[in-house]
């Protein structure tokens, strides 16, 4: 039998690394941390020192909410590929904090909506539009659709041999959205409803194993707009002269950003710059409600005008350009004298 002079007991080692005895014996069991020694008359657990750097790791990690499943990932790795993987996993919780964080908002303005006394005198605002689609300098055809209308704003960039198809039907199956009347408070459901029509719209034209396409659009209820976002096409608000994106790209370099294996200005040369990780027929989209002011503007955009205009220069081109068909003819050129290697299409509305 070995002498433990040199160990710790669970009770002391449970202090010093700030888990509980009831802790370290679940972890034992899970072969997570296992004990230097156990004796074998008593089953009393003891500790080594050099023991104490893994288990402070492992209960920092479970402060973060890691599952145990991800701590024992993280600890067989070496310092910087387990420093990748944290930031990977805490990426994963703030994008999924983001979308319970809109939940929440929607479900307070719903039910502020329903409780606020009927005939409450409401400023209703409308929406002054312009949408302009280009093929670009380089492109063989224009696989992009823009749209707006009334209430219905939409941007959709197809791709595969039946791109331009498939984005055509999944804004074609939206457009009824311009001509119906919609309540703030089902406008989510009413869109995620559309937004399934549009999916089965896009697998009828287009073999969903070569072609797809984006989707970002907005949906106007007369004081609040609803976003359904899924791939890199983009939505912008200009308020107040900043210059806000509200959509998240569901693509192969974003989610290399988001882990902080890429930088931004990497994004731009990476040969992967193109690979979508979500398209309508593959996943579901973002759904979000939005608030609007009198003098918010908003764009539609598909990644033809940001993968070679900047944001600053949209920025500038969307204030200085007050009306909405001349903002938007200004940015398409602005992509054509970049090059313009993609399709462009880019949807502008003024809230009025």
């Amino acid at each position: 039998m070995g002498g433990t002079g040199n160990m710790l007991t669970i009770g002391a080692f449970a202090r010093a690394c700030r888990l509980s005895p009831k802790a370290l014996r679940l972890y034992d069991e899970l072969e997570l941390l296992r004990p230097a020694r156990v004796d074998p008359d008593s089953g009393y657990r003891y500790y080594a020192v050099a023991q104490l750097e893994r288990a402070r790791l492992v209960a920092w990690l479970r402060r973060l909410g890691m599952p145990l499943a991800g701590i024992r990932e993280v600890c067989a790795l070496e310092p910087a590929a387990a420093t990748r993987e944290i930031r990977a996993f805490w990426a994963r919780v703030e994008a999924e904090t983001a979308v319970r964080r809109d939940l929440a908002g929607f479900l307070v303005d719903h039910l502020a909506a329903v409780s606020a006394a009927p005939g409450k005198d409401t400023t209703m605002l409308e929406l002054r539009y312009a949408a302009h689609s280009d093929r670009g300098l380089v492109r063989p055809s224009n696989q992009d659709t823009a749209y707006a209308g009334t209430r219905l704003l939409a941007v959709a960039d197809g791709f595969g041999p039946a791109g331009a198809p498939a984005s055509g039907a999944a804004v074609e199956a939206l457009r009824f959205l311009d001509t119906e009347e919609v309540p703030a408070g089902n406008v989510l459901n009413l869109l995620e409803e559309a937004v399934r029509g549009a999916t089965d719209a896009v697998r009828d034209v287009a073999d969903p194993g070569e072609n797809g396409t984006t989707l970002t659009a907005l949906l106007w209820t007369g004081s609040k707009l609803a976003l359904v976002h899924i791939g890199d096409s983009r939505a912008y608000l200009l308020r107040d002269g900043g210059l806000f994106r509200i959509t998240h790209d569901h693509s192969v370099v974003q989610s290399l950003i988001d882990e902080g294996r890429l930088t931004p200005e990497e994004a731009g040369s990476h040969p992967q710059r193109a690979m979508l990780l979500k398209a309508l027929t593959t996943a579901a989209p973002d759904l979000k409600l939005h608030d609007t002011r009198r003098g918010d503007r908003y764009l539609l955009c598909s990644d033809g005008l940001t993968a070679v205009v900047p944001e600053h220069r949209i920025r500038e081109l969307l204030t200085a350009n007050p009306d909405p068909e001349e903002a938007v003819r200004s940015l398409v050129d602005a992509a054509n004298e970049a090059g313009g290697p993609d399709n462009i299409s880019c949807v502008v509305a003024d809230v009025v």
